[in-house]
């Protein structure tokens, strides 16, 4: 995510990262670490677990959460979830192309389909069509 801040800026987007982790051991990580030290977006501290629970990615028996994705709309509405294995990291591209996606659909109206990228066509959302494209 650091290295492609600039592109969520371009989007309009604001990334903040939330860890159970304190304040401390994030400055130390971000002391020690060459790649803590490229993120330039907020890092909050949820030792609380409040946020955690309340997304649903606390692991209550272990005391730290899944590895998780959110979009949430300047609306406060949750568009976009994505709840990784501890086995597999983020896909950044598809982040910035759901992004792109749901900008694409709030300026047109139109859907996006399975594969979707930018300058590609959008489809009408209609009832009618569903299995036939």
């Amino acid at each position: 995510m650091a290295a492609r801040y600039d592109e969520f800026i371009k989007l309009g987007a604001q990334v903040l990262a939330i860890s159970t982790d304190s304040v401390f051991a994030h400055k130390v990580f971000a002391e020690v670490s060459p790649s803590a030290r490229t993120v330039q977006y907020p890092l909050l501290s949820d030792r609380s677990h409040l946020i955690s629970r309340q997304y649903g990615v606390l692991r209550e028996e272990l005391g730290f959460t899944y590895r998780a994705t959110f979009i949430i709309s300047p609306r406060r509405e949750i568009k976009y979830a994505c709840l990784y294995p501890r086995e597999v990291g983020r896909n950044v591209d598809e982040i910035i192309r759901v992004i792109q996606g749901l900008q694409f659909e709030e300026a047109t109206g139109l859907g996006v389909p399975a594969g979707w990228q930018p300058g590609m066509p959008g489809i009408k959302r209609d009832f009618a069509m569903v299995g036939r494209i």
